[in-house]
């Protein structure tokens, strides 16, 4: 069995350790990092941590428009396949390089492995809803983490297997995030006190593209009424940087704005934190994960069983809805949604049954 694994940016790379180091053991991984995060502190910091295998190649496609970067990812893939001729393509999430690897595979005729299907946020103007989308309906085999991303598909009536694996993400977080709330000198080195401040992330081209919402997002920021830390995806900084909300933020006494942070320091200021704000899907479901509150910086979300629990909830950019969600008590139960820790071997078994 000889699979190409395509990753691009951080939630890929999580995902991609719980699954690569196993997929090896029986058969070979060509794994290729097309350079969506090209930033070291958001891209090889993560194959230290994790012990994810170095990338086999290195496409080096970065910035740009959602359709520059894709078909410059297209264009990239097309010599890997030919040179490489896998057996099928493994492609995780719902990011531009999800898409272009399994476009450029279903383009040769190649079967194509979608971890993570059947996920909607049925969220139309967000390009994740339609590279998740899009790829479900190129996919052969489709590895769902939840019994919702089964019933989202079969309402679809899409071609390929249907596979409930569970969530390859509780597998590195059972094995990370008891480290991580132990390494309590991450927070002190940063003057933070568990449980007593907030956690915020924001990189979605609906919150930091658009003008109007972005100064929305930086208002709430600087009226959060408790210690933060927020760690700037690049991005992020750029246009915070260009809109001058940056020094804003920088100088604010209650926050602190930090270069992105890798893995195990981002695990242990999430379980040390009294709830996360993120309009990140990962850190979402790691925050549910971890049993720490969440706050999502959108109007929805495609982990609508976090909501559901009460866990997480829907804020948007509303600084009134933030206060009355801090205040409300968490919920009694945190039921197990994603699986048993196990998501990687079933991935990996089920890759050999469509390989044969």
């Amino acid at each position: 069995m000889r699979i190409l694994t395509v990753i691009g940016n951080r939630p890929q790379f999580i995902k991609a350790a719980a699954v690569s180091p196993r997929l090896r053991t029986v058969g070979s991984e060509v794994l290729v990092h097309t350079g969506q995060h090209f930033d070291d502190e958001l891209s090889a910091v993560f194959f230290a941590e994790l012990g994810l295998p170095e990338p086999d190649r290195q496409l080096g496609v970065a910035g740009g428009s959602n359709t520059s970067q894709l078909s410059r990812m297209l264009a990239a893939l097309e010599p890997v396949l030919d040179d490489v001729a896998p057996d099928a393509v493994l492609v995780y999430g719902d990011t531009n390089s999800t898409l272009a690897g399994a476009l450029a595979a279903a383009q040769r005729d190649l079967s194509v492995a979608h971890v993570e299907a059947g996920m909607r946020s049925y969220d139309r103007t967000m390009p994740e809803e339609l590279n998740r989308v899009l790829t479900d309906h190129l996919s052969s085999l489709l590895l769902c983490s939840s019994p919702q991303g089964l019933e989202n598909l079969r309402r679809e009536g899409v071609a390929g297997e249907l596979v409930e694996v569970g969530d390859v993400m509780v597998d590195v977080a059972a094995q990370v995030q008891p480290r991580a709330r132990r390494r309590r000198e991450l927070l002190e080195a940063r003057r933070l006190q568990a449980g007593e401040y907030l956690l915020v992330t924001a990189h979605r081209a609906g919150n930091v593209d658009v003008p109007e919402r972005l100064a929305r997002l930086s208002e709430l920021l600087l009226g959060l009424d408790r210690p933060a830390i927020l760690p700037l995806h690049p991005r992020t900084r750029l246009r915070l940087e260009a809109a001058g909300l940056l020094s804003g933020l920088e100088h604010a006494p209650h926050l602190q704005v930090t270069a992105p942070l890798g893995y195990i320091e981002t695990m242990a200021l999430l379980t040390g934190a009294q709830a996360v704000l993120t309009d990140s899907g990962g850190l979402q479901k790691e925050a549910y994960l971890a049993g720490v509150r969440c706050l999502t910086l959108r109007p929805s979300t495609e982990w609508v069983e976090t909501v559901a629990t009460g866990w997480n909830q829907l804020v948007d950019l509303d600084a009134e809805a933030v206060r009355e969600a801090l205040a409300a008590p968490l919920p009694a139960d945190r039921p197990s949604l994603y699986g048993d820790g196990r998501a990687g071997e079933r991935v990996v078994a089920a890759l050999q049954r469509l390989a044969a």
